[in-house]
């Protein structure tokens, strides 16, 4: 394809240099390679330099530089025992950086793995929750949107190739929200970039997340100046779904096997001379509208993504607006509409946003971002692989998303078994946006990914494991701890609409008592 002969070209361009010197001289030589001709990517180089093994990464090189127009990017190779591969790390949110980029933590496991591994500001200098950036700046929505993840990519390969003397035998790609969209933004528009793919919990639509946002910040929203919820309140919501829902697996375990449909709030409407243990009618129905998604006055949804599920209210709290000050979600959701979907600038609020009139308007500049075409041809004649997973309890990319998408392909491609031999999506029970949560959340994506590219061996059944303690940690890209103290139970996880049953006997964290129910994800 064209996109080959241009990469060949970048390679010309470029001087192998490890194999002429010592790789610490390599690394500080590489900084003076050329790479601004002979492609679509002319990229600059700005610093390179050796980075010493420390807690647990081996010693590295680390290079800094930009890709044409706009677009900041750290690439980082192992000294020693490089795999022979390259590693595209997704971000989150707006993305962005200014100094220190917080996304290299991305790059952690995949080069301790001995990945050559990037990341990249996506074309702009912001917090992950800003979005200022892209006010009337449509060169900046092009990077956000495709560009710079595919520029970055070219040019990481190039700077692989010339350090090592050799072109990296795999390319990989793995991001989760933002990242996400990244993922199969890649699969649709430059099925030539990867090998394999990993997409999690993707912003398939970022019109339609951004509306999730706007509709549940209006639905949480102060009553007569009060907040609409506390976490109590919130946490008795939940209580009263996993009393309804869970056990639809098999198994009582404080998780919602498949949280469609599973509990109506308006059960929990206080009864008369009832002071306890109920909701308010008002919270009972915004319970209802968020569940239900962005909806116009007529209920006709708004996009294809539903709204959140039965079982994540604990992690609503975010679009609960505190007396005196604003919601933790505020920003990501006024400033995704108000600059990267709009510009209708810094005076907006989410206030002002009319379901019936302006969820149109979102549509020009969501071309920039789109990722759901399910035409997925040609990654797949190229023998691209692609895995798909969603945390059922995310509060903040509506997990009936990748459900939708998952169903457009399977009918694009032709069909189940025509798309199971290339594409999966997995379902995760309990799991939060991207990571943590009350589930089993901690999978080996990775090697599940490389066994299906490398091996043709298939994701048929993961193990999924919980793990104790904080994660607060930005990187959504992580190994297992080593302490085995921390993994408190396992779940297998099957490929969609297959979901784990529970056998009914013996110790259900032994994963023999599990098994694939096929019929269950076909219907709520």
């Amino acid at each position: 394809m064209i996109m080959r002969w241009l990469l060949m070209a970048m390679m010309l361009v470029a001087t192998p240099v490890m194999a002429e010197q010592p790789p610490e001289a390599a690394c500080a030589a590489l900084a003076a390679q050329d790479f601004s001709s002979g492609t679509e990517a002319p990229a600059h180089l700005m610093a390179s330099a050796v980075l010493a093994a420390a807690e647990g990464l081996p010693a590295l090189c680390r290079v800094e530089g930009f890709v044409a127009p706009n677009t900041g990017f750290e690439l980082r190779l192992p000294l020693k025992g490089w795999n022979g591969k390259f590693f595209h790390a997704g971000c989150t949110g707006s993305c962005g950086f200014a100094a220190a980029s917080p996304w290299v933590k991305e790059c952690d496991e995949p080069v301790s793995r001995g990945y050559a591994c990037i990341v990249s500001d996506m074309g702009h200098r912001s917090t992950a929750s800003e979005g200022l950036w892209a006010w009337h700046n449509n060169e900046a929505r092009i990077d956000f949107g495709f560009r710079a993840t595919h520029r970055t990519t070219v040019v990481g390969k190039a700077i692989t190739r010339a350090f090592y003397a050799a072109a990296p035998a795999h390319a990989y790609f793995m991001g989760c929200s933002t990242g996400g969209r990244q993922a199969l933004v890649s699969a649709q528009r430059f099925p030539d970039d990867f090998d394999g793919i990993i997409a999690g919990a993707p912003v398939i639509s970022e019109g339609g997340t951004s509306m999730s946002f706007l509709w549940n910040l209006q639905a949480l929203s102060p009553v007569d100046g009060k907040p609409l919820f506390d976490a109590a309140a919130l946490a008795l919501v939940k209580r009263a779904a996993l009393a309804a829902a869970d056990g639809r697996d098999g198994a009582r375990d404080r998780l919602i096997a498949d949280p469609r449909g599973a509990f109506d709030p308006l059960t929990l409407i206080c009864k008369p001379g009832q002071a306890r243990d109920c909701l308010t009618r008002a919270q009972a129905e915004a319970v209802a509208k968020v569940y239900a998604g962005p909806h116009d006055s007529k209920g006709r949804p708004l996009y294809n993504g539903g709204g959140f599920m039965p079982g994540s209210e604990e992690n609503w709290l975010g679009y609960v607006t505190p007396p005196g000050g604003r919601a933790r979600a505020w920003r990501s959701g006024v400033d995704t509409t108000r600059y990267i979907m709009t510009d209708w600038g810094p005076d907006w609020n989410y206030s002002d946003f009319d379901f019936d009139q302006d969820a149109p308007k979102l549509a020009e500049k969501d071309v920039f971002y789109a990722a759901n075409n399910p035409d997925l041809r040609d990654f797949k004649a190229r023998g691209g692989k692609l895995i798909i997973y969603h945390g059922w309890n995310d509060p903040a990319v509506a997990p009936l998303n990748s459900v939708d998408y998952h169903g457009a392909v399977t009918r694009a491609m032709g069909g189940p078994a025509t798309t199971d031999d290339f594409a999966r999506l997995f379902m995760v029970p309990g799991m939060n946006h991207c990571y943590s949560g009350d589930g089993a959340f901690a999978v080996d994506w990775i090697s599940a990914l490389e066994a299906w590219v490398e091996k043709g061996e298939a994701p048929a059944r993961l193990v999924a494991t919980h793990l104790a303690g904080s994660h607060d940690s930005p990187s959504m890209i992580r190994r297992m701890p080593p302490d085995v103290a921390q993994r408190t139970f396992t779940r297998p996880l099957f490929p969609w609409p297959v979901q784990a049953r529970y056998t009914g006997t013996g110790d259900p964290a032994d994963m023999r008592n599990w098994q694939p129910d096929r019929q269950a994800g076909t219907t709520p």
